[in-house]
Parts: structure tokens; C-alpha cells; sequence
């Protein structure tokens, strides 16, 4: 007990090295070596002694190999590769040693490249061959960019418009006042700091007599009694709170959604949320001597709220009345952009001519519609509704319509309806925001995602998918491939009259081409437009024209259009004879534009809303025309008619 209990013998314990063999562990004390050969420690020695010691040591004692035969000390072993500190214990270190590794590798790489580059003798090192170069990469750079564009770009032609009017059938019906006004909710989408295009749409076509009640004497407002627009944004940013507040007050049209302000991040989705609870129309007024049919959601009323200035005149003077008739649900609810200009009479026509033709012929398509994909092939495959769908087919009422209305888009990846405007029938509303196979699909692109929504539905293949594509166009500024002037149904019959030496086949394969992938390509003639031409900024026909001859340049085959810069014919001439707005729509009240497209400047906004909206009825030279029919004589379709179309349409004559 004394020798252990000695600081020589401590400190001979702390300087030994841990044995390597086995066997030195039996081996007895007294082959330890003297207190007089280890030197005295120049600092105390630590309480616990080290299990691994430095390898230099201060003995100088031949038994340095030797254990230790202290019951403090655990016996000293070998290292075993079984041994959780042994080669596992190394093998998970030397994991970030050879990240390490392989980062320096790669560094090495890198710069021995940088340096065989910097040394390679075409590598520019004079101020203007490093100009040069960066000028050269940046050309590059851009036509690889403007390559992609151009080959990713589906609209590379412009569309054979001609083509597709003269596919229509003509519209409106003859019973088309006896059915009763379809109840339309139109939501249009803005943000907090476009006022002034609110305000635009307030006083023209949201609240415009020609747009309300149609062409002519109009209906008295019967047909739009039950057609509502309003507002949506997100939540206005701060500097704008008050002033949408101070709106909202005033117009009483404006809905703020529980979103950040987004245009493909869920807005439509919300909004259509939104409107399955929140959105409500006038009834069938007792004007209109029809009755609503039946449908399921038929029944729902509610207390009519505060009416915007632009609500239907009918809602205005049924709040007047000592009980106020109670509203119900839409039969549609639209989603739209604020750069459309839309006619609510034209809209709410072809709506209640959609929505009556299935009543009466359950699964038929109004033959008033530009195209009705009834075929299976044109639209997209239908997906199965997961089993754990909330809503299953039992939900969806037999009776209730399922209408997908707007302009189909179609190209090598897509079909669906463009977003300037399209209607969903309020089944598909109220399906839309309760299914819940709906949510992973409410970002991108809302116009796509809107279509892809109909592909989900448990009876997709009953989702009837209607497209207008002869009544809505862009405007004949825009320079797109849907881009062509005014359109009036006028122009409509002189184009059905140029393409009749067409074959019947070659305008079915031009339509065909339009909804399927690689189609034929369609003569250039039918996408002619005499106002505007694709790909060219459009100029006046000629200068110093007023602003009534400067509209009347952009209506699609007028005089004025086709004016020219030495031409005998003068402006005043073209002005004299100009079509009226009762020769233009033929008498009718409605059948013409429904929506103008891409107005991304006010004064385009302006433009629309005089060539739409304004005018008059008849003018001088037609009153003095004998009365034999609407439309004044020698009206030109063409600038300068492509030879083909002439020598096709021209009668044969022989030799003189």
C-alpha cells in the first residue's frame, strides 16, 4: 500500500505506455521499475491516469513495455477492429475526409482548366479583344433565347378567323325571347391600383344602354335583368386601403378576397370558392312574362344586398317596391380580365341559348355555338376522380347543366378556354369548391388549370366544352394571331359569301386543324383582315384622319379601312359610306362581338367602347337608299384580294 500510495509510483503509472501484448497483463509487479529512475514531475499529476500516453516519454526505463498491475486501471488491450472506437469509428470520420477529398479534387480541376484556358493563345487579353468577346457571347446569348421563344411559341400564324365565321349558324334563334334570362355573375379581375380602369368599365359596357339591352330599341334591359358585375382583387396593399375602402363605399361592387394579391397563385380558385357561397343574382322578374326552370339550387334566395350603379335597371326599381323580391343563384358565374371589353347582352344570349338547349335536349349542343366538343377526341382525356372524393357522381344532380363556355386554345400541350373571360355552369361552381381533388391543381397558369379542373369531374365526359371563336378576337391593335378589326355580323355574311367557292371540305379540315395537333395548314386568305396584319404595328390607312373616321378605320372590311395613301378615294367619301348600326347588325338585336381581348391601353379601352357602343342607327346615304334591303352597295372585303381567292371565285368566261 505504501509503494502505491507513493508519488514515484503514480508517477511511473502515468508515464508507462499501454501494453501490446496480452499476455504482459499476469506478469507481476515487481518487474516495475525503481522510484529512483523516473524524475520527479515538474506539475501535479492528473487524479485519473490517461489511457492513451504521449509517445515521448520522460522514462528512460527499459520496462516502458510493461503494465502496470494497479486496481485502478483497466486492463490495456488491443484494439480490435470489432471495437466501436476502432475502424467503424474511423470509417465514419474519414467520411467527410473524402468529401473533402473530392472538394479539393474538384477545386484542383478547376483551376488547372482556368489556367490552361488563360494560357490558351486564341483566349482574348487586350481591353478591346475582351469588348469583342463579351459582345460576341451576349449575341449569342440573346439569339439562343429569341430560338427558344420562337420555337416554344404555339402562335407563330395568325388564326383563319374567316374560317371559323363562317362555320356559325345564324344567331340569335327565333325563340330566343321566349326563354327566360339566364342569371350571369361576373367577377372581374383587377388589383388595388387600376381605378382607372374600374371606372371605364363602370361607364361603358357595364352600364352602357347598347350593351345592356342590344342593338336597336333593345329589350328594355330584360335580357341582362339578371346579369351582376363585380370587382376582384386581393388584399390591397397598405397605401391602398384606404382608398379601396372609400370604393368600396361608394360603388358598392368591389370584392376583396382573403389572398395575397396573385394572378396564377390560386386566385380563380378562391374566387370561385367565394362565389359558391357568396354570389347571388336577381330573380326572373314578373317583366319578362317566363318563368325560371326548376333546377336544384333553384330554391336558395336571399335578401337582395346594396346594388352597384351599373346593377340591372329592373333590381333598381324592384327595390323601390314595399317588399323587394328575394335573389337566388347564378346559372353562371364568370371569370374575366379586366383588359376584355365584354357586351352583356351578346354574353347573356349565347349563355341562355346554352343553357336552355340543355334542358330541352338533355346531352345536345346548341347548334348557335361556334364549335361544341361533343367528340371525345377534341377535348382532353377525362381523369378518374379519386375514391375518396367528397363529391361522387351521385352528388352532381342529373338535371343541373355542366357547361364550360369560352374561346378554346388549343395547342401541342393544352386545351382550354382562354382567361379573358369564360363561364362555368353554377354545378361545376359548386363542385369546384367542395371537391377536394381540386387543391393540388389551383397554381400556374389559371386559364390551363381551370380546364384541367373539368378533367377531374366524376361525369367529365357530360362537362359540355362550348367555344365562341368567331365573336371573340383581340383588338385590331394588339398585333396578335387573334388579332382582326371590329367585327359586326354585316361583315359576317360578306365573309360566308367569299369562302361559299370553297369546298365544304376545306373548311372543315380548317376548322378540324384548329382543335387537333399538326393540322393542315389552313390559305392564308382566311386569316386576312383588312385592318390589321400579324406581327406589324398597325398605322392608320392614312394620316390626319378625325376621331370618328380614325374608329371607323379599325371595323373589319369598312371603307375606311381600306383606304390608302394615293388612292382616289377620300376620307369623306369612305365616311359618307359607312354602314349604320341597324345595317351592321341586320336588323337584330343581338348576334355580333361579344368580347374585345389584349386592350392594355386606355385609349384602346376608349376605342372599343365608341366602335361598340356608339354611332348611329342609319346614316344619310342609307336613308337615301332605296328600300330594298339593309346593306348599302360596293362595300370591299379586301385591300388588294389575293389572286387565288379571285381567280377561285371568279365565274369562267371564255375567249372574246
Amino acid at each position: 500500500m505504501e509503494d502505491y500510495d507513493s508519488s514515484d509510483s503514480a508517477d511511473t503509472v502515468r508515464t508507462l505506455k499501454p501494453s501490446r501484448s496480452p499476455r504482459n497483463q499476469y506478469l507481476p509487479s515487481s518487474g516495475r521499475s525503481s522510484a529512483n529512475a523516473t524524475p520527479h514531475p515538474s506539475r501535479p499529476t492528473s487524479p485519473m491516469p490517461q489511457f492513451r500516453t504521449s509517445a515521448a516519454s520522460s522514462s528512460t526505463s527499459d520496462t516502458d513495455s510493461e503494465t502496470t498491475s494497479s486496481p485502478l486501471l483497466r486492463p490495456s488491450r488491443r484494439p480490435s477492429s470489432s471495437s466501436w472506437w476502432g475502424d467503424d469509428r474511423r470509417q465514419w470520420w474519414n467520411i467527410s475526409r473524402r468529401r473533402k477529398k473530392r472538394h479539393g479534387r474538384l477545386v484542383t480541376s478547376f483551376k488547372k482548366w482556368s489556367k490552361w484556358l488563360i494560357r490558351h493563345p486564341f483566349f482574348p487579353r487586350q481591353p478591346i479583344t475582351i469588348i469583342l468577346t463579351l459582345i460576341l457571347l451576349s449575341a449569342f446569348t440573346i439569339f439562343v433565347t429569341l430560338l427558344l421563344m420562337y420555337i416554344l411559341n404555339p402562335d407563330k400564324d395568325p388564326l383563319p378567323w374567316r374560317a371559323y365565321c363562317s362555320a356559325t349558324t345564324p344567331f340569335p334563334p327565333p325563340d330566343l325571347d321566349a326563354l327566360p334570362p339566364a342569371g350571369i355573375f361576373i367577377g372581374v379581375f383587377s388589383i388595388d391600383s387600376a381605378f382607372e380602369r374600374r371606372s371605364l368599365v363602370r361607364t361603358t359596357w357595364a352600364n352602357h344602354v347598347h350593351s345592356r339591352n342590344g342593338a336597336g330599341a333593345g329589350d328594355g334591359g330584360l335580357g341582362t335583368s339578371r346579369t351582376v358585375v363585380r370587382f376582384v382583387m386581393g388584399e390591397p396593399k397598405k397605401d391602398w386601403e384606404r382608398r379601396i375602402r372609400l370604393e368600396m363605399e361608394t360603388y358598392n361592387d368591389i370584392i376583396i378576397l382573403p389572398i395575397a394579391e396573385n394572378m396564377n397563385g390560386g386566385k380563380t380558385y378562391t374566387f370561385y370558392s367565394w362565389a359558391a357561397l357568396n354570389a347571388w343574382v336577381p330573380p326572373v322578374y314578373s317583366e319578362t312574362g317566363t318563368t325560371a326552370h326548376s333546377f336544384s339550387y333553384a330554391s336558395r334566395t336571399t335578401t337582395p344586398p346594396a346594388l352597384a350603379p351599373h346593377d340591372p335597371a329592373l333590381a333598381w326599381k324592384d327595390q323601390l317596391a314595399a317588399t323587394p323580391s328575394q335573389w337566388v343563384r347564378p346559372d353562371f358565374v364568370v371569370k374575366m380580365d379586366d383588359d376584355s371589353f365584354v357586351m352583356l347582352a351578346e354574353l347573356e344570349a349565347r349563355l341562355r341559348v346554352e343553357l336552355h338547349s340543355q334542358i330541352s335536349k338533355p346531352g345536345s349542343s346548341s347548334p348557335h355555338s361556334s364549335t361544341f366538343l361533343s367528340d371525345p377526341t377534341l377535348r382532353e382525356e377525362p381523369t378518374a376522380s379519386p375514391v375518396g372524393s367528397l363529391v361522387s357522381k351521385r352528388d352532381v344532380r342529373l338535371d343541373d347543366p355542366l357547361i364550360y363556355w369560352g374561346y378554346l386554345v388549343t395547342n401541342r400541350l393544352h386545351r382550354f378556354m382562354a382567361g379573358e373571360l369564360y363561364a362555368l355552369s353554377w354545378s361545376l361552381v359548386e363542385w369546384v369548391s367542395k371537391d377536394p381533388t381540386i387543391k393540388p391543381h389551383i397554381k400556374g397558369k389559371e386559364d390551363k388549370q381551370t380546364a384541367k379542373w373539368m378533367t377531374l369531374h366524376p361525369r367529365a365526359p357530360d362537362v359540355r366544352w362550348v367555344s365562341e371563336r368567331c365573336w371573340i378576337y383581340n383588338h385590331p391593335k394588339s398585333g396578335t394571331v387573334y388579332t382582326h378589326g371590329f367585327l359586326f355580323p354585316s361583315e359576317v355574311t360578306r365573309v360566308k359569301n367569299n369562302l361559299v367557292p370553297f369546298p365544304d371540305k376545306a373548311l372543315q379540315d380548317a376548322l378540324n386543324s384548329s382543335l387537333t395537333v399538326g393540322g393542315t395548314p389552313t390559305p392564308s386568305e382566311w386569316a386576312f383582315s383588312s385592318v390589321s396584319t400579324f406581327g406589324v404595328r398597325y398605322v392608320q390607312p392614312i394620316p390626319d384622319l378625325t376621331i370618328d373616321q380614325s374608329i371607323e378605320a379599325l371595323v373589319e372590311g369598312s371603307e375606311m379601312s381600306i383606304l390608302r395613301e394615293g388612292s382616289p378615294k377620300t376620307p369623306e367619301y369612305a365616311w359618307a359610306r359607312r354602314e349604320g348600326r341597324r345595317t351592321r347588325y341586320q336588323g337584330q338585336r343581338v348576334g355580333g362581338t361579344v368580347v374585345v381581348h389584349f386592350i392594355k391601353k386606355n385609349m384602346w379601352f376608349l376605342e372599343t367602347a365608341l366602335a361598340l357602343l356608339e354611332g348611329v342607327e342609319v346614316t344619310r346615304e342609307e336613308e337615301d337608299l332605296p328600300q330594298q334591303g339593309l346593306h348599302p352597295p360596293n362595300v370591299a372585303m379586301f385591300v388588294d384580294p389575293p389572286p387565288t381567292l379571285l381567280e377561285v371565285a371568279a365565274p369562267t368566261t371564255t375567249g372574246a
